[in-house]
């Protein structure tokens, strides 16, 4: 999280509910000396409440302490100068930011951006109590095994917006989401990365495949075969 960012906080004295919920979404904690544990959480830990769209941090600021999400979710996006914006990941309850993490343990400024997804609660650890609490191998291997997990991602996400078809990366999404999808073509476009034209045209040939049925901010599947041989690599007829 960094500096800049428009949240709500209030520090917590120690309390065994806030301790308890900690440590029940990081288990990890429980293996590290309780006393101390107990006394950072009441001296130093912060929780921000935020409601949906909240912006947590930006890229190219300073991070000023690990966020440990406790409810909702962030969302993690890389931005581009034209405004086209790429999700990267997402951070739910029990999980852990890398690029925060990143930022912290080199020093350097955050490379994405990061915004609540839903109403979201946060702890936040300030860099002192991060930097005692890598010290501990518990904590280091937990931090350390979700940068092994988000890299696989990562690497996805390269392999899919380098190497596969946007029609086939539109149509693996929209199986992905159920039979009814309620967004607008922009934000499918945020999404995926690329432009709302560009999504409103590969909806409409989808469309005029038979595969989807197209409303006000709605989308229905009517065919998943259809979709799934053009997840598969099968191109939608053009219109």
């Amino acid at each position: 999280m960094s500096s800049g960012a428009r949240i709500r906080r209030r520090c917590l004295p120690t309390t065994v509910s806030l301790l308890e919920e900690l440590c029940a979404l990081y288990p990890t904690l429980r293996k590290l000396p309780a006393d101390e544990v107990a006394a950072d959480v009441g001296r130093s830990v912060a929780v921000a409440s935020v409601g949906p769209a909240a912006p947590l941090f930006t890229a190219g600021s300073i991070c000023d302490g690990f966020p440990l999400v406790l409810s909702g979710e962030v969302r993690v996006s890389r931005g581009s100068a034209s405004g086209r914006t790429l999700e990267l990941y997402r951070v739910g309850p029990g999980d852990a930011c890398i690029v925060s993490t990143a930022s912290l343990l080199g020093r350097a400024l955050l490379v994405a951006d990061g915004t609540a997804s839903v109403a979201t609660r946060l702890a936040l650890l300030p860099t002192p109590v991060f930097d005692r609490w890598t010290q501990y191998l518990p904590f280091r291997r937990f931090v350390f095994g979700v940068f092994v997990e988000r890299l696989v991602d990562l690497m996805a996400v390269v392999d899919a917006v380098a190497f596969q078809r946007l029609d086939s990366r539109l149509a693996g999404f929209l199986l992905a989401h159920g039979l009814v999808l309620r967004c607008t073509h922009q934000a499918l476009a945020d999404e995926l990365g690329t432009v709302r034209e560009i999504v409103t045209r590969l909806l409409n040939r989808f469309e005029a495949a038979g595969a989807v049925r197209l409303g006000r901010e709605r989308i229905e599947i009517v065919d998943a075969t259809a979709l799934r041989d053009i997840a598969r690599g099968t191109p939608a007829p053009s219109v």
